[in-house]
């Protein structure tokens, strides 16, 4: 029995040492193929345990999870001749193995550095043709949904997925920021002229209605008020005409009264007149 258990010992290792050898695992987040003399021979591997032929069968994995290519910003011109800073990132994992390995040789670098060209080529295109408010604002949405959709064929060829692009800033370069903040300058100090010149010209049309409708007010109101003087004199002068009708002395007399308040009313003025003319003539009766 003693003799036994170091023989029991060694075969248990080498029975060990053999599983190691002969087989390996696959669990849920990799994704598995086996080489045969540097060909592809199997890759519809699933999680669990597999055999190899140690020596004549290589056995490479790779992730299977969402992985994310987040690369420094890429300069792009847009339609104004700008260049912008466009920072992205790149949702993306293996959808098909085997195209995956033999297009980079399972190198995760070579991959990510062939879909950031496409992704680069999608900017500058979807760039060219929209200016910088429409990047910033209106038509951002648009343009990362038109870069996962020209993005994803192409990276299909690839043996991968785009699931998602984001832009996440989108920045202008030193040079293009200073002309930029330059010509906004120069938009608003035009858009403050024009509103300076509209309130001008405002102003000089609001005063000539202003001085129209005073010239056509004083026009009126002295048109009226001649009229009504005009209607006065008329009324006084068939008052005037009664009176001297119905008592021709006391109308007389009345005239003269008058004419005499209006001669003598604080005048400095001298009058040198004939006591006995017709200005005296009721001062003259007994």
């Amino acid at each position: 029995m003693n003799n036994k258990l170091p023989l029991l010992l060694i075969l248990l290792v080498l029975t060990l040492i053999g599983f190691k050898v002969f087989t390996f695992t696959v669990n849920e987040k990799e994704l598995a193929i086996k080489l045969k003399i540097g060909k592809v021979v199997k890759s519809d591997y699933t999680p669990g345990l597999h055999l190899k032929i140690p020596g004549l069968n290589i056995i490479k994995k790779f992730d299977s999870r969402i992985q994310t290519m987040d690369n420094r910003p890429a300069p792009v011109m847009n339609t104004d001749k700008e260049y912008l800073d466009v920072d992205y990132f790149v949702k993306w994992r293996i959808k098909d193995v085997v195209t995956y390995y033999t297009t980079f040789n399972g190198s995760k670098v070579s991959a990510e550095s062939r879909l950031s060209d496409v992704i680069k080529n999608a900017l500058s295109e979807e760039f060219s043709h929209r200016t910088l408010q429409q990047v910033i604002s209106t038509q951002r949405t648009e343009i990362m949904q038109t870069l996962k959709e020209k993005a994803t064929p192409i990276a299909e060829n690839f043996g991968m997925e785009v699931v998602d692009v984001r832009i996440k800033r989108i920045n202008l370069s030193d040079t293009v920021s200073s002309s930029v903040f330059e010509r906004m300058i120069s938009e608003r100090e035009a858009e403050a002229a024009e509103h300076r010149s509209n309130g001008q010209k405002e102003a000089v049309n609001i005063k000539a209605n202003t001085d129209k409708q005073v010239r056509i007010l004083l026009a009126d109101a002295t048109r009226d008020a001649a009229k009504i003087m005009g209607q006065g004199d008329a009324q006084a002068t068939r008052i005037y005409a009664g009176a001297y009708t119905r008592n021709q002395e006391l109308y007389s007399f009345l005239r003269s009264l008058e004419a005499y308040e209006k001669s003598f009313n604080g005048s400095d003025s001298m009058m040198v007149l004939d006591p006995k003319s017709d200005f005296f003539k009721h001062f003259n009766k007994k």
